[in-house]
């Protein structure tokens, strides 16, 4: 897909899963159930994939472990099958002469631009956080990545956002710091630099409808949130595909807005909100095993597990908003999917 293709559908709207990683029971790499779950969002609908992000755990990047390139390889085969076009999206970490090389490899592998998380840089000054984007933007297209404190990221502040709409390969943005002053400071510097070609995305797992319904008005200049790039899109996708379809299509209504309620009393289960996000992936992994996608909820870190009294509150969740979930849609595919 051309350079221009993948950016027009950037600014239609899309969901985007954040992609988790499936391992079997000696925390390796389970290739057949990684290869199911890319083909399970591809049959949901998605817009795009976002991998080798939170979702799937950075710490795929350790040497000794050694499946950055795996993995992504493995999502750009299946999305290389798919019969409608997708936006490939891999996460960039790390210093700057990592984050280069990953965009290399990113470019070697088909993927269309990289969302760049800053984690690695916390105590980086503004000016070297702006160097740092721009040598990564001068080697493939950037999304920029405001990632919450909690689960790694760093405060960036209106200034920061404002000199970072400037650099010219930056195609979009994930808010992500589930913050409600945090985002609007993205959005404000992005409407203040006049760029009209940076797609607005939201990662607020916690208020991913509110984001979706709401026009953001600045003097004369309105934009909107188009679409959503979210670890909590990783489950019940074939669901969140028809959310995003009702945000952009339908007028707000209270329904709408209760639907949005549920969405982020789910989210409060599986991202494990109660105890600080200490099971948000493991959480997402005890969904996709119920459904039969996964294995089990092993992670690459073996202390990395659900929180306490987080498998009650999925229960009460599956049980409260039966409407939310996908489970006899996988039922009906998954056999499919799980093929070699």
């Amino acid at each position: 897909m051309a350079n221009s293709n993948f950016r027009h559908l950037l600014h239609q709207g899309l969901a985007i899963p954040a992609h988790p990683l499936a391992l079997n029971a000696s925390r390796q790499l389970d290739e057949r159930r990684q290869r199911a779950l890319t083909r399970y969002y591809l049959a949901s609908g998605v817009g795009g994939l976002a991998v080798g992000v939170h979702t799937t755990q950075f710490s795929i990047r350790d040497p000794a472990i050694g499946l950055f390139k795996p993995v992504l390889t493995l999502a750009a085969e299946e999305m290389a099958r798919s019969t409608h076009p997708l936006v490939r999206i891999a996460g960039i970490c790390g210093q700057t002469a990592q984050a280069v090389n990953e965009a290399s490899l990113l470019n070697e592998l088909g993927y269309h631009a990289g969302l760049l998380s800053l984690a690695a840089l916390r105590d980086a000054s503004e000016d070297s956080l702006i160097s740092h984007c721009q040598a990564v933007a001068e080697v493939i297209p950037v999304i920029g990545f405001y990632l919450q404190p909690s689960v790694g990221g760093r405060v960036l502040p209106y200034s920061f956002w404002r000199r970072f709409a400037d650099i010219e390969n930056v195609v979009a943005i994930k808010m992500a710091p589930f913050n409600r002053y945090q985002t609007l400071d993205v959005i404000r510097a992005v409407m203040e630099s006049g760029r009209t070609d940076i797609a607005l995305y939201t990662g607020n797992d916690d208020s991913i409808v509110s984001d979706l319904v709401t026009p953001f008005r600045l003097g004369d200049c309105e934009r909107r949130v188009v679409g959503g790039l979210l670890g909590h899109w990783s489950v019940w996708t074939r669901r969140a595909v028809e959310l995003l379809a009702r945000c952009q299509n339908e007028p707000v209504s209270p329904d709408l807005l209760r639907l949005g309620m549920q969405v982020t009393d789910s989210n409060a289960a599986f991202f494990d909100a109660a105890n600080g996000f200490k099971g948000c992936i493991a959480g997402l992994h005890e969904v996709l095993r119920r459904q039969g996608l996964l294995e089990g909820l092993w992670c690459l870190d073996e202390h990395e597990t659900l929180g306490p009294g987080q498998l009650d509150e999925i229960n009460r969740v599956y049980e409260a908003y039966p409407h939310l979930n996908d489970d006899a849609f996988v039922a009906e595919h998954r056999d499919h999917w799980l093929r070699d």
